[in-house]
């Protein structure tokens, strides 16, 4: 197993596969980890990708004694970790609170980033704001962290059922909130730190080419921060999942990588 020494010694987990195309970096969603992304690291493998995948802090089997949670840190950890693998062109793609964590970390790559993938992304903007209707209110999100140290193991098998808009099997579900539950306390500040990020000016100003895909029966990330998502970036394209919620490569694996390596052709 690889681990890469993010800050004073606290250790990231992270596995790398080399290919010969571009590489992908996958950034999986709150409080999951690298497990999320097995079918789609098959998929990219078997089309030539190199690929690599890290559980953030405080997730699966990288430390969870970080002093900070904050999705900055996550930020500047996902460069630091492309630096030292000395990735060029590499694209990002982030699922859900990971959609926020790719696009700041695409943002700081500039021209050393190839392209960015939200999926189900919880970017630019995951709460209301005077000049942004969509999402839910910041308050509701900060307290979600309080909900979650009050009863860790019933909150997550809550989140669990909301993943899924599509029937899935019951392992599927148990496996889910087993990845979850493999998660730390430091999480919490992880997701309060989620209901102020507004990274519309960032999203804008992207010069790589944005493919947003979306679960239109999502119900963790309103489908129209998405669908906003991909059509208020410079090079933006939407890709709608019409029976997906929020975990389009569990629910439609196949049309998901497809519409994945109809980008990453593109970009070739």
């Amino acid at each position: 197993m690889a681990y890469f020494d993010a800050e004073h010694g606290k250790r990231l987990y992270y596995e790398y596969y080399a290919g010969n195309r571009r590489p992908v970096v996958l950034v999986h969603g709150w409080a999951t980890h690298s497990r999320v992304w097995d079918g789609v690291i098959a998929d990219l493998r078997a089309r030539g990708h190199a690929v690599v995948t890290f559980d953030q802090r405080g997730c699966g089997l990288s430390d969870k004694d970080f002093a900070s949670h904050a999705i900055a840190a996550s930020i500047a950890d996902t460069v630091a970790l492309i630096d030292s693998l000395k990735l060029n062109g590499a694209v990002l793609n982030g699922w859900s609170l990971g959609g926020a964590i790719a696009l700041g970390a695409a943002a700081k790559l500039g021209k050393r980033c190839g392209g960015l993938i939200l999926t189900c992304g919880a970017a630019p903007r995951y709460t209301q704001a005077v000049d942004f209707p969509h999402g839910g209110a910041a308050a509701d999100v900060r307290a979600l962290a309080n909900a979650m140290h009050a009863d860790r193991a019933g909150f997550f098998h809550g989140l669990t059922g909301g993943v899924c808009a599509k029937p899935v099997s019951q392992a599927v579900k148990d496996w889910m909130w087993q990845v979850f539950m493999a998660s730390g306390p430091g999480v919490g500040e992880t997701i309060a730190d989620l209901a102020d990020i507004d990274q519309r000016a960032i999203l804008a100003a992207l010069e790589a080419p944005v493919l947003s895909m979306v679960g239109m029966k999502d119900a963790i990330v309103v489908p129209a921060i998405g669908v906003l998502a991909g059509e208020s970036a410079r090079n933006g394209t939407v890709v709608r999942f019409e029976d997906c919620g929020h975990a389009p490569f569990i629910e439609d694996y196949a049309s998901y990588v497809a519409a994945q390596a109809a980008f990453l052709d593109k970009l070739a």
